[in-house]
């Protein structure tokens, strides 16, 4: 077996450190620049003369003395004065020996076009490291392997290192790409429509340059507006939520996250681990950390063109100007569902169209001023709705009829625009072939235009939640006052026996050491108990199978309720140890756990799972079916604050059967955030917890009661891995 070996952390560069001689370089050398058109080397050569690259080009080739008429050199050691940047597109395994070269040169960055690294093998992995190491040992930064190149359109460094056969406009858009080939597409798109890119980096395999060494760089730089992010890993996700929790509230973060797997799920043996897929953890990550997730690069881009041009709404209360209804009506119902409001329109705006069109029209919100309207007609409708107090964001869609161009309606919804500077306002062309046409007219006031409703839709729900994630408070989790050293000797007792699931009864009292309150419960080792503790905990009461080998006790029979009394205690006592005698022959029977019947209220569920990568992850939902059927779950990452917890349990689709519905009293929501809040710091507390289930967690109007539990400890040796610092464990 081959062995990797790891490449030495010395001298490395913290953060963004180092990364102007990657994206503000004076003089580039191009390594593996070629005559042959088809070479890759070439094209890199090729974009960075007729891009117009501010400083000087240095081809570096063997076999040619000059390349684009520019005189070429054997090495890198034969270029005349400093290099800020190699950009290295040679075969793999040349690329060590090329990264030796440069560092005795004392070049300060390097941009690895080659492939052939890990993503190939051991073969290659031992490439990588060997070349890390060396880019570590003297103080490089490395862009790379396995990319496409690095792009920065600002004038004063007009530098398109990449080998893409496109350049899109310059803007304040920046965009770190994780996959090459997507990267080309990415470009293409967006010189297709006209977003103007800032700043490019393709990572590839990023063993030294990161996303979130990105993010720092592009944390202050005036001339990054929207931060757009194609992503297929994270290699540190707690250091990435802490920085793109900080940037995001500077700029916009939009990300594209591929791999939506759940497998592993299936190992868990909680519902919390079960429903714990790693897209979950990733939802939850970005979250919390204000960043925006794209489905798709369409809605990627969608997003991108409002958040980088149009002010943020006040609210979500939208009004839309349409000259056909259908398109109106799937505006309306896309608006619905991204959770945006159709706002009613007063009645001095209804005042105001009135004139403006004949009785077929539509004055309600949306406003149908049917197929015979001019663009005359949309800059008074749209400029009606957006003086509107009530209205704070607008879409117009426009289908082309026989006779009106799409120009000049893109003109009169940019007038109408300027009146009112303050709400965003997004248009809707459908018609492929005019929608560039259109579009020109509309950029230049920002306004971003789609080809179909949903689209625009989309994009200002992006709006929307940007703003709620500017409007909310920066906190910090405060410590709960709990009893640790109780927790902490249930937990041992457990791990001396090497035990890797507590009891029921040991896990109620691990919530009840940490807060949480929890139904009376004892554990009863004969009948004569079992009717003495049924005595004090008050009839009704439950009485639950206790064995470890037995760990789903409903799936057997293993739980009855409703016991009443004395006489059925006994026989509930008798069938129970029956039932464990059936069900799992020669199995250990701690007993039987007698516990308190809570009548009432409504069935949540809570726990905590652990992602191998992301940490500690805490989850809410519904009870019964809607966890069982409808997986009505929310995951955050621990530690979660009082707004996490907050928006937890409002984030459920069936919130409203917590709120109050059909006048049923609303559930004490402060209880069950607080419950959260508990949970967040037990995981955080003990690495040694890898899931725990409470379920349920019954809410009343006044408290939270937990009457099941279950808790799964991590083995020895995965426990004490997850106990270190994140950073030791990886990088982004």
């Amino acid at each position: 077996m081959t062995t990797v070996r790891r490449a030495p952390a010395a001298r490395r560069p913290a953060g963004a450190a180092g990364l102007d001689a990657i994206l503000k370089p004076r003089t580039i050398a191009v390594i593996g620049a070629s005559r042959s058109e088809d070479a890759i080397g070439h094209q890199i050569l090729a974009n960075l003369v007729h891009r117009g690259f501010t400083g000087a080009v240095f081809p570096v080739n063997p076999s040619a003395e000059a390349i684009h008429s520019i005189r070429a050199y054997p090495s890198i050691a034969d270029v005349p004065g400093p290099v800020d940047l190699a950009v290295i597109a040679v075969p793999a395994p040349l690329v060590p020996g090329v990264a030796a070269e440069c560092a005795a040169k004392g070049v300060r960055g390097l941009v690895v076009i080659s492939a052939g690294f890990r993503e190939v093998g051991p073969e290659g992995a031992e490439r990588e490291a060997a070349l890390v190491g060396l880019v570590r040992r003297h103080g490089m930064r490395l862009v790379g392997p396995n990319c496409l190149g690095v792009l920065n359109a600002d004038a004063s460094v007009s530098m398109n290192a990449t080998f893409a056969p496109v350049m899109p406009p310059p803007g304040r858009v920046a965009f770190l790409s994780q996959s090459g080939a997507l990267g080309l597409s990415i470009l293409d798109y967006a010189s297709e429509y006209r977003i103007g890119i800032s700043q490019f980096v393709s990572v590839g395999n990023k063993p030294d340059v990161s996303g979130n060494d990105l993010l720092e760089y592009w944390e202050d730089d005036p001339s990054v507006g929207v931060i757009l992010m194609y992503v297929e890993s994270f290699g540190n996700p707690r250091k990435f939520r802490k920085i793109a929790s900080r940037v995001s509230r500077k700029k916009p973060i939009i990300a594209l996250k591929a791999g939506r797997s759940k497998a592993g799920a299936g190992a868990a043996l909680s519902h919390t681990g079960a429903l714990a897929a790693d897209e979950t953890a990733v939802d939850a990550l970005l979250a919390q950390a204000g960043v925006l997730r794209a489905a798709s690069v369409e809605e990627l881009f969608d997003m991108a063109m409002a958040l980088g041009a149009q002010p943020l709404p006040r609210s979500s209360r939208t009004a839309i100007v349409t000259n056909s209804g259908g398109p109106g009506i799937l505006a309306a119902d896309a608006l619905e569902m991204h959770g945006l409001e159709l706002a009613a329109l007063g009645p001095e705006t209804v005042a105001r169209l009135k004139p403006l069109f004949p009785e077929e029209a539509s004055l309600r919100n949306p406003v149908d001023m049917i197929a015979s309207a001019r663009p005359s007609a949309y800059r008074g409708a749209l400029e009606a709705v957006l003086c509107d107090d009530g209205v704070d964001a607008a879409i117009a869609i426009f289908v082309p009829p026989l006779g009106v161009r799409q120009e000049d309606v893109a003109e009169a919804i940019t007038a109408a625009a300027r009146t009112c500077r303050t709400k965003p306002v997004l248009a809707v062309l459908m018609g492929r072939e005019g929608l560039p046409q259109g579009r020109a007219a509309l950029e230049e006031l920002g306004i971003p235009a789609y080809t179909f409703p949903e689209s625009a839709a989309r994009a200002l729900a992006a709006l929307n939640r940007y703003r709620t994630w500017l409007e909310r408070p920066v906190t910090e989790p405060a410590p709960l006052p709990v009893d640790r050293a109780r927790a902490a000797a249930i937990l041992d007792g457990a791990e001396r026996e090497g035990r890797r699931r507590l009891s029921e009864l040991e896990s109620l009292e691990l919530l009840d050491a940490y807060g949480i309150r929890i139904a009376a419960s004892r554990l009863a080792r004969s009948e004569e108990e079992a009717v003495r503790l049924a005595a004090e905990c008050g009839f009704p009461v439950v009485m639950k199978l206790s064995s470890p080998a037995i760990v789903h006790k409903t799936d057997v029979g293993g739980v009855l309720v409703g016991v009443r009394n004395v006489q059925e205690v006994r026989a509930a006592y008798g069938r129970l140890l029956q039932i464990a005698a059936t069900a799992a022959p020669g199995a250990q029977v701690h007993g039987v756990l007698v516990q308190a019947q809570i009548e009432g209220g409504r069935e949540t569920i809570a726990g905590i799972s652990r992602d191998r990568l992301f940490g500690p992850l805490v989850m809410f939902g519904l009870g019964g079916i809607f966890v069982e059927v409808l997986r009505d779950v929310v995951f955050r990452l621990a530690p979660i604050d009082d707004l996490d917890a907050a928006g937890m349990v409002r984030g459920l689709r069936g919130a409203r059967l917590l709120t109050g519905v059909r006048g049923q009293p609303p559930c004490d929501t402060d209880a069950l955030e607080d419950a959260l809040r508990r949970l967040s710091q037990l995981a955080i507390d003990f690495p040694a917890i890898a899931e725990v289930d409470v379920n349920p967690l019954i809410a009343f109007e006044h408290g939270a009661i937990a009457v099941d539990a279950r808790v799964v400890l991590a083995p020895e040796a995965e426990a004490r891995t997850r106990a270190a610092p994140a950073a030791v464990r990886g990088r982004a």
